[in-house]
């Protein structure tokens, strides 16, 4: 896909691997980003930015959003929270709201979107290393982002008769607010970002953006079980 003149939808825009999206994408000389937002505000001097007001969680907001954002020919659906750690311990609540967000929410604004995305579009849908094993620190977090991967899998097959393509982006640790508290070598968002766009970019269903992820997608590709090990470990 060339990202040159093109309109983009960013959802959690506002800080982290977000920002750095909508800043590369400006970069590559996209014409419009729309930078998708809880608050719906967001401090940027490029006029090309437009603030968009989104909480991915609520079906209605992203339908509000999709119609505001027409001219949308790729959605990068990178919001996401962590707020289940073991499966175990952690509280029913928190593991909602890693679901409500990390799949549901990719899917209420997908289905926002589907049905107006030209052929030719892109959705990109920012997923996890643990994405392909759990890491049982954060298993609840793993769990949904496997859920995660399931569904870009099922959007792939179902919207390829439209002409749109499906990425599924697995960044590995990035240093983000997210993962402060990890004592693990990070990836900047920025060099992260780039990585996702140069796959969307050369047409890479399945984008490892970074060293980390190379690395884990090479275990995963040779053998599934070695990788489990490899993060249980």
């Amino acid at each position: 896909m060339n990202l040159e003149n093109i309109t983009a939808f960013v959802t959690g825009a506002n800080r982290g691997l977000g920002r750095a999206l909508v800043e590369q994408l400006l970069a590559r000389g996209a014409k419009r980003v729309y930078a998708a937002t809880r608050s719906g505000t967001l401090e940027h001097r490029d006029p090309r930015v437009v603030p968009v007001r989104l909480d991915v969680t609520d079906p209605a907001a992203a339908r509000d959003a999709a119609s505001a954002a027409r001219d949308t020919e790729l959605l990068v659906n990178n919001a996401g929270v962590l707020a289940s750690a073991s499966v175990l311990s952690a509280e029913r609540a928190q593991l909602d709201a890693d679901f409500a967000v990390n799949v549901h929410g990719v899917l209420n604004v997908t289905r926002a979107f589907a049905g107006q995305l030209p052929r030719g579009a892109a959705i990109v849908n920012v997923l996890s290393i643990v994405s392909m094993a759990s890491m049982p620190a954060i298993g609840g977090y793993s769990a949904s982002k496997a859920a995660a991967w399931s569904v870009t899998q099922a959007l792939r097959a179902e919207l390829a008769p439209a002409g749109v393509a499906v990425h599924a982006a697995f960044p590995g640790a990035i240093d983000t607010d997210m993962i402060r508290s990890f004592d693990m070598p990070k990836t900047s968002p920025a060099d992260v970002a780039r990585g996702i766009l140069d796959g969307v970019a050369d047409g890479t269903l399945d984008i490892a953006p970074d060293a980390m992820a190379l690395d884990i997608m090479q275990t995963f590709l040779r053998d599934p079980r070695e990788l489990a090990r490899k993060l249980a470990g």
